[in-house]
């Protein structure tokens, strides 16, 4: 069964917006598992704009499901991942300044680095996935580095969806099959929605994990949060 993991980064830059701890992140964590999440996600950033390193210390111990963090491995991100030992660490290849992720690890480019990375954090026992395209050459490079998993960036995917659902997703089903016959299990996540999620689920069953934060929390904004787990959820069943 797929895992709905929640990324809660929207949640912390609503409270930045004004200070102080309006809206609790570490209780809108553990709601977010009490109304059936099977994960949370963080990705902090240098500038902190949303979840904060501190956060992340925070989380440490508390969530009852799995935590995954993400972001570009910077000496600090690693450091603290070595620390927290989270279930899983996502490594994803979006510089200081970016708004937000917008591309895959070019694996062969980095592939000593990311290897030195892969074998650092197995030793604390923290499974790694390499965020990617759906591009078959990357993904057999993340299974030869030793990667766990890797995760597909689907920005593009749902870009092209609303007009040719089928062209949309057939990079990603091919994908999928490479991770797959080379040993790797598939997460997928960016812009994923109650539009597209349902379809894209039913493209590829054997997906493991979604990681899912934008499109959920505004959703929630007007379903509430627990309906708005349950009706991603159902996405994943169907």
């Amino acid at each position: 069964m797929t895992q709905l993991s929640v990324n809660i980064n929207k949640v912390a830059t609503l409270r930045n917006a004004r200070g102080g701890n309006v809206p609790d992140v570490l209780q809108f964590a553990l709601d977010c598992e009490r109304f059936g999440a099977q994960g949370i996600t963080v990705h902090p950033r240098p500038d902190e704009r949303h979840i904060r390193y501190s956060d992340v210390y925070q989380l440490r111990g508390k969530i009852a499901t799995e935590l995954n963090i993400e972001g570009y491995p910077s000496d600090r991100f690693i450091q603290m991942v070595c620390e927290v030992c989270p279930a899983q660490v996502t490594l994803v290849p979006d510089a200081p300044g970016d708004l937000t992720s917008h591309e895959g690890w070019d694996v062969a480019k980095y592939k000593d680095f990311l290897q030195s990375l892969v074998v650092r954090f197995h030793e604390h026992n923290v499974r790694v996935s390499i965020f990617v395209q759906p591009d078959g050459e990357a993904i057999k490079q993340a299974a030869e580095i030793g990667a766990d998993r890797v995760e597909l960036y689907t920005e593009p995917y749902a870009r092209l969806f609303p007009q040719d659902a089928q062209a949309a997703v057939d990079p990603y089903v091919n994908a999928a099959k490479v991770a797959i016959q080379c040993g790797l299990q598939v997460n997928a996540g960016h812009d994923l929605s109650l539009d597209n999620l349902r379809y894209f689920h039913q493209c590829i069953p054997q997906l493991a994990e979604v990681s899912i934060g934008h499109a959920l929390i505004a959703d929630a904004l007007y379903l509430g949060i627990e309906q708005t787990i349950h009706q991603y959820k159902q996405c994943l069943l169907d």
